[in-house]
């Protein structure tokens, strides 16, 4: 199984690491680790939370393994995408109320705690505190290096920690100086903002995963979901990379950043294809269904000291600081 992406031209010094599903990676470093272990046996389910593309990467694996697989969601996952995971035998739990505050993350955890209770020989792969995650992404680092020679920067998208934290701790071995930038949205608590709903999906969070680690990151970006789209669909016209809206939100932040520092090579991770958004992002219908969705093309970010919760697109130096260190600064600042 070819885990490793493409790595692609995408103008100057900036490159694209496109992946045809980089959850695969965590997917399959877990579960084997997993089998080796114990943790998974002969009859052992595997569950686990997901709207998104680690859920797919999963059941890939469960397939490939033959054990069972119970997959926790909601609404956000697509009915095609219901219909792919269902094909290869997934049993598919749908939580279709969201939470008070508006979001489904904490409804789904409660599921998965109630089926875990109720299947005792089950394995739970944890996305977001396992640290095989983030240790799935060092086998990245050799590809990357042999592939470029040298890297001064890292851009991507941050939703669970693991693939950011563990491929810029990874290429710091090599690269000392890399510099690690990490691309959120609006409404997501990850880096300070108070929890919203948001239309972007695939990065931001509602809660704070154990393998987010704030030290590795030099910058945040929260990118909000009409400049995501715009650079998509630029991505697939120009270059004819076929990627899903979480890979425009980090291509954004990636070509604003080569161009302040041309010169300097920087990688920016791409981590899934575009079938999931015929309907949504590549649909001309969809996007003037809400202008929010539409934006000027010359667009650009506006520093901020402090986490704002702007729905604009906004950056801050992070510092590699820790989150308390962050929220501290902003106490005291206000």
């Amino acid at each position: 199984m070819d885990l490793m992406p493409a790595v692609v031209p995408l103008g100057g010094s900036l490159w694209g690491a496109s992946f045809k599903l980089m959850k695969m990676l965590p997917a399959h470093h877990i579960i084997d680790t997993a089998l080796a272990s114990g943790e998974i046996g002969p009859d052992t389910m595997i569950v686990e939370s997901t709207s998104g593309t680690f859920g797919v990467a999963l059941a890939v694996k469960a397939a490939l393994i033959r054990r069972p697989l119970t997959l926790v969601t909601d609404p956000v996952m697509d009915r095609r995408l219901c219909r792919r995971l269902a094909d290869l035998g997934v049993v598919i739990e749908m939580c279709a109320t969201p939470s008070p505050r508006g979001e489904f993350q904490t409804m789904r955890l409660a599921r998965l705690a109630e089926i875990r209770e109720r299947h005792p020989d089950h394995f739970w792969p944890r996305q977001y505190d396992n640290p095989r995650n983030p240790a799935s992404y060092e086998v990245l680092v050799d590809h990357l290096a042999g592939q470029l020679g040298r890297i001064d920067a890292l851009i991507g998208p941050v939703g669970s920690g693991g693939s950011m934290c563990g491929t810029a701790t990874a290429l710091r071995a090599y690269f000392p100086h890399l510099v690690a930038i990490g691309v959120d949205t609006p409404g997501s608590v990850l880096f300070g903002q108070p929890d919203q709903v948001r239309e972007l999906r695939g990065l931001g969070n509602s809660v704070l995963p154990r393998n987010l680690d704030h030290t590795v990151f030099d910058e945040v970006h929260w990118c909000p979901p009409g400049v995501a789209y715009r650079e998509t669909r630029r991505l697939h016209r120009r270059h004819a990379l076929f990627h899903g809206p979480t890979s425009g939100a980090a291509l954004a932040v990636a070509r604003w950043w080569a161009a302040r520092y041309p010169g300097r090579v920087a990688v920016v991770m791409l981590p899934d294809q575009g079938d999931r958004y015929i309907d949504t992002v590549y649909d001309e219908a969809w996007l003037d269904a809400d202008p929010r969705r539409r934006v000027s093309a010359d667009v650009r970010p506006r520093e901020v000291p402090m986490p704002s919760g702007d729905p604009d697109w906004t950056w801050m130096r992070w510092g590699r600081r820790t989150l308390v260190e962050v929220c501290d600064e902003q106490a005291l600042a206000g």
